[in-house]
């Protein structure tokens, strides 16, 4: 019992440090700045890869077009090898104002995705600014207009979380959770004054000049996780300012009404976070036991159990689990789920925790690989 006890105050103290100490992560109220109206509005090309998107770019690719944005504005999509006339379907859509490039094939080195947003750069010419954005994302009127007005305060990346679908119940079970974890991991305050860096890639405006100056999309050519890669490669090389909020203005379009199909979202790229490290991918599952695992099983022991070391327990374990559950309650009613979930958050961590041991067992087994996209490291 006082090994327990001991882990609970260790779990409490962790859980009072995010709480009150890094970044305000768990705050939802964080929105793009309205910024200030440019004297001239720059030129703005949007690259959109795409690997068989024929379903889903009706839904999207007219909102992408429909933006009354002031200055130069074209899109460039990016046919990532398609089977089922994602080209086609672009060019039908965009009637004249939308250019497809066919990708040519994958050079050694370079991740799927990576690639392809190359060829859309290559194709790009010289805008002021790209803005990387994925075949399933759907915008609001005015976000481009938006984003622009936040980049001219000095900003060299905006780049906007996109609210994404919690149609199912799998969906809502983890999907917040989803965004929950990637707040913990890159505080998006801490992001903005530069203590960190990391950006979501369904939304990146980003500013030529500085990606050039930081190597290009050549110095991310095999990074799985390319919006992180992107926000390091800007902030660190490009020496750029970022800044990364959540959107409701930004939305996925993309379901993922099975359970295997977001445990497949996860695994294809956990790993990779962690560096391909076996000694990272143990003290992450320790960790995560620990900080998400331990409360409620110190809850449950510690009332269940009598003594100094059970009251102990009992006390650190729950307060552990209510801020845990507090600073989860912000997320769900960003996406109009009830508080009531935020104790069910130990459950979800552990799903997630047996998602990371998934991708490295793909990563060691060769099975990484992502829309027929072939992940590399």
């Amino acid at each position: 019992m006082w090994i327990l006890a001991g882990l609970a105050l260790v779990a409490l103290a962790v859980w009072v440090v995010l709480a009150f100490g890094h970044g305000g992560f768990w705050h939802t109220g964080k929105r793009l700045p309205s910024g200030v109206e440019p004297a001239f509005w720059p030129s703005v090309v949007a690259v959109v890869p795409a690997r068989d998107e024929a379903e889903v770019l009706p839904e999207t690719l007219p909102t992408l077009l429909a933006q009354d944005y002031p200055g130069r504005f074209r899109v460039v999509l990016v046919d990532d090898r398609s089977t089922d006339g994602t080209g086609d379907v672009a060019r039908d859509l965009g009637q004249g104002n939308v250019q497809v490039v066919r990708a040519r094939e994958r050079p050694e080195g370079w991740a799927g995705k990576v690639w392809a947003m190359s060829e859309g750069v290559r194709a790009a010419g010289a805008p002021e600014f790209i803005l990387f954005t994925d075949a399933d994302i759907a915008y609001a009127p005015g976000t481009l207009t938006a984003l622009v007005r936040a980049a001219s305060e000095g900003r060299d990346l905006v780049s906007q979380m996109a609210t994404l679908n919690t149609g199912t119940a799998w969906e809502r079970l983890l999907i917040p959770a989803f965004v929950y974890f990637f707040a913990q991991l890159y505080p998006f305050r801490l992001v903005e004054d530069g203590r960190t860096a990391a950006a979501a890639g369904g939304c990146m405006l980003v500013r030529r000049s500085v990606l050039e100056r930081a190597g290009g999309l050549d110095a991310i050519r095999g990074a799985v996780i390319d919006d992180v890669a992107m926000g390091r490669l800007i902030k660190r090389r490009g020496g750029g300012r970022c800044r990364l909020d959540l959107s409701r203005d930004v939305v996925s379009r993309r379901p993922y009404p099975r359970f295997a199909d977001l445990w497949d979202m996860v695994a294809r790229s956990a790993y990779d976070q962690l560096r391909y490290s076996p000694v990272l991918l143990a003290g992450t599952v320790l960790g995560l036991l620990l900080v998400y695992a331990v409360p409620p099983l110190a809850t449950v022991i510690g009332a269940l159990a009598q003594g100094n070391a059970a009251t102990g327990t009992l006390a650190a374990g729950a307060t552990a689990w209510a801020l845990m559950s507090l600073t989860y309650t912000p997320m769900l009613r960003f996406y109009g789920l009830s508080a009531l979930r935020a104790p069910a958050l130990p459950l979800v961590a552990l799903l997630y925790t047996a998602m990371t041991v998934d991708s490295a067992l793909r990563h060691h087994t060769g099975r990484t690989t992502w829309k027929g996209r072939t992940l590399v490291r």
